[in-house]
């Protein structure tokens, strides 16, 4: 039997992805959420000519690109969203890439044409680069010049995703067991573990026992993408399940056949593993969003050593402040409250908790209160070479970061036998001749350097 395209809506954050669906979906309703990016993936069904079409719409901020490879990964067909007026930048690399790694058809909307700055010719020259070659522009790419606030071009993009469904000719088979895939899990306060999926396979029922390989569970709720609660969904259908005993992962296929459950890795790290390092216990609303809260970490680490000590889906209760407060710990929550009495605890035991509904600001905060906490720590930089005389005040000098890390553009000390002789500043660092914002303990570097003193092999470098 033939199935519903499923379609993944990606592109730059800003480029319009979501108030494209918007209009698809003809509503009124801004889906825009905080800080105007959309932070969970949303699946939903529209009609078009008497055909069904599901869409999913992928975060597109740079700390979601798992979720964006998910989202890639469930789809039979892409929109590759790119703004006329702005054209391509990272993160439509990166949406391209995981299109092309999910190996499926995909067609690129020129979005606002609208705009008075639109130059459709200069996208599709910036998109040869990347080896996107359009129709017309000496390919064979789809592409289709679109207003996602005034509609243009909107409904030939539609024709488009059907047409490309027709030739991938999409089937499934209604006699084999359901199955599907998790896009986002979150725990409701009311009603417990609410999951988020699109069913692949089969055909999924009110009842029916479900598994992943981290959690199972009886469907009490089915609901269709409109909040309905329905009997039974089809393939290509969005769903929310209401039934699951524990948090499954998005990205994780489900099966109502019993999936045999695969150990968990402890979440919880010994925090006296690395020495100095800054000890973090993360909460967040939903899987998805403790994943994106891991990669902003996993990018701050290189300010500053960062342990993880917990992480978690749900609020911070009074357990979390204790954890934190005996393992020496900041709480970083994303998109979830605090109750009043972790709040209270957390004052008495001069626990630290940072939250944010955006991950913008959470990880700005974060930044400066790691870099502030690095500040004060010696990093050290051991001369080993240096090359010809110095021109004016500028040298150039190879050497071993032996202690912390190095940034380009930072000031620093010389010393030479615990005493200072002089100071300086790096006005270029390169690692294996390449230019590097920063380098990390261990690493050798060639500087270009500022000082009032000519630099000698055996001295060291202070910073901080």
């Amino acid at each position: 039997m033939t199935r519903p395209p499923i379609v993944v809506v990606m592109g730059h954050v800003d480029h319009g992805k979501t108030t494209l669906l918007d209009y698809i979906r003809k509503t009124t309703v801004a889906s825009r959420e905080v800080g105007g990016i959309t932070q969970s993936i949303g699946a939903y069904e529209i009609i078009h000519n008497g055909k069904k079409i599901t869409f999913i719409d992928t975060p597109g901020h740079e700390a979601f690109s798992k979720m964006r490879a998910h989202g890639a990964r469930v789809a039979d067909l892409a929109i590759l969203v790119v703004a006329a007026e702005e054209g391509v930048k990272p993160q439509t690399e990166d949406a391209l890439k995981h299109i092309l790694e999910a190996k499926i058809p995909y067609i690129v909307a020129i979005n606002k044409i609208d705009k008075p700055g639109a130059n459709i010719e200069k996208v599709k020259q910036e998109l040869a680069k990347l080896g996107v070659m359009l129709e017309g522009f000496g390919g064979n790419i789809s592409w289709h010049g679109v207003s996602a606030k005034t509609g243009e071009g909107v409904p030939g993009l539609l024709d488009l995703i059907l047409l490309a469904s027709e030739v991938e000719n999409l089937t499934y088979n209604p006699a084999l067991p359901a199955s599907g895939i998790i896009l986002t899990a979150h725990l409701d306060s009311r009603r417990g573990v609410m999951v988020g999926a699109i069913v692949t396979g089969g055909k999924l029922k009110k009842g029916d026992e479900i598994y992943t390989v981290s959690a199972s569970g009886k469907i009490k709720i089915l609901q269709d993408f409109r909040g309905e609660q329905v009997e039974f969904l089809e393939p290509s259908a969005p769903a929310m399940i209401l039934g699951f005993e524990g948090m499954p992962e998005g990205g994780e296929e489900f099966s109502v056949l019993k999936i045999e459950k695969k150990a968990k890795a402890s979440s919880k790290i010994q925090p006296e593993t690395v020495e100095g390092a800054v000890k973090i216990i993360l909460k967040a609303n939903e899987a998805g969003s403790l994943e994106a809260l891991e990669h902003v970490i996993g990018k701050l680490g290189k300010i500053s050593p960062i342990i993880v000590v917990e992480k978690s889906v749900g609020n911070i209760y009074e357990t979390d402040v204790k954890l934190a407060a005996s393992a020496g710990a900041i709480l970083v929550g994303f998109k979830i409250k605090v109750d009043k009495a972790a709040e209270n605890l957390a004052k008495t035991q001069k626990t630290e908790i940072f939250t944010s509904e955006i991950i913008h600001e959470l990880e700005k905060t974060l930044e400066e209160k790691i870099a502030g906490g690095a500040k004060g720590k010696k990093r050290i930089l051991e001369i080993l070479a240096t090359f010809g005389e110095p021109k004016g005040l500028r040298q150039v000098v190879g050497g071993r970061i032996t202690e912390g890390f190095v940034k380009n553009g930072e000031k620093f000390s010389v010393s030479e036998n615990e005493n200072d002789v002089g100071e300086g500043k790096i006005i270029n660092l390169q690692s294996g001749k390449i230019d590097v914002p920063q380098a990390e303990a261990g690493s050798e570097v060639g500087l270009l350097v500022e000082s009032d003193v000519k630099i000698k092999v055996g001295q060291k470098l202070i910073f901080g």
